[in-house]
């Protein structure tokens, strides 16, 4: 196969912060915002997310694996037995690694889009080659112990929802949807 008929996959990172940009504390979110999980999973569904098994733990056992997307979740402990590994990530392909969750992804349905859903190493990890970031932000600075990576010069806001201010949510929240994509260097 010629590396150019290969497909190529889009990386995104999805995420909501606090403005101190806390994103956990104690391995949950420090805030109820209904309309995040819904714009997450509108998002996010039908593609592959791949996650770290903090992450994977973090959500309620009833919606895991998260439904009609391919969970892939990275866990260096748990790849070492795959019994553990299907008894503790059942539903979910684990891998050792970040590199192989990208290469699990390859594998699965959804191809033009994979979405990379947390933890902050795992975000991490995700900065050289995700080109596109969809955060929430949350006008409120909660306590937390999990931050969301730095976005530098190389990413720039393309969208904002609302364009001017914040959204109230029924839990009495403020917010806003931002798009962040990485800008083209055109020094050659």
């Amino acid at each position: 196969m010629n590396p150019d008929d290969e497909p190529t996959i889009r990386v995104g990172m999805i995420w909501a912060q606090g403005l101190n940009g806390v994103i956990g504390r104690d391995g949950t979110m420090p805030w109820h915002l209904p309309e995040d999980l819904r714009h997450f999973r509108e998002l996010t569904v039908n593609h592959p997310v791949v996650m770290g098994r903090r992450t994977w733990e973090s959500f309620p056992e009833q919606f895991r694996p998260l439904p009609d997307r391919t969970n892939i979740v990275v866990s260096r402990t748990l790849t070492m037995d795959d019994e553990i590994a299907t008894q503790q990530a059942p539903g979910a392909v684990v891998v050792p690694d970040f590199q192989s969750g990208l290469n699990a992804a390859l594998e699965s349905d959804g191809l033009d889009q994979v979405w990379v859903i947390g933890g902050s190493s795992i975000y991490e990890q995700a900065l050289d080659v995700a080109t596109v970031v969809e955060r929430t932000l949350i006008n409120a600075e909660p306590e937390g112990d999990t931050y969301a990576p730095e976005l530098d010069e190389s990413w720039q806001r393309t969208r904002v929802e609302p364009a001017e201010g914040w959204v109230r949510s029924r839990e009495g929240l403020e917010y806003r949807y931002e798009r962040w994509e990485r800008v083209e260097n055109n020094d050659d």
